[in-house]
Parts: C-alpha cells; structure tokens; sequence
C-alpha cells in the first residue's frame, strides 16, 4: 500500500468514500507466492463485510488498523 501524505484513504467497498480505518492484508495463493500481501483498505463500516468475502475464499491473512499499518511500513526492516 503506497500512498502519499496528502492522498485520501478511502474505503475500497464499491461505492464507498469514507475514510479507511482498517487494512485487510490478503493474497490469493493460486497466484501470489505465499509470502505476498494485496491489501484493501476498508472504513468501520465495511471491515466485516470485506473481511468474510475474503475469509470465505481463504485469502484474509490480517486485519490490521490503518495506524498501525503505516507504522510497520515505516519501520526500517531487520536483515
């Protein structure tokens, strides 16, 4: 998930223009290798929603809050 500073985060529900407060860390093991993360974005409202669709096809790995997220992002990785 990349964005700058200044962009909005918005929800990734069809239609939906709240903020975003929760990442949906998913990845579709058919065709990403297992270590691969997509990420949707979702607002209170739609995090259960997002989180069965996902859940029910076994791609949900983590649903992280969106602070929380950017701030692993940020940290410089060990290695």
């Amino acid at each position: 998930m990349t964005s700058s500073e200044n962009d909005p985060v918005i929800c990734s529900a069809k239609g939906c223009r709240a903020s975003a407060e929760w990442v949906l860390a998913w990845n579709n093991p058919k065709l990403h290798t297992p270590d691969r993360r997509k990420t949707w974005l979702a607002c209170s409202e739609h995090r259960e929603h997002l989180s069965q669709f996902l859940g029910v096809r076994g791609f949900l790995k983590d649903v992280v809050a969106l602070g929380d997220w950017q701030d692993a992002e940020q940290r410089p990785s060990a290695g």
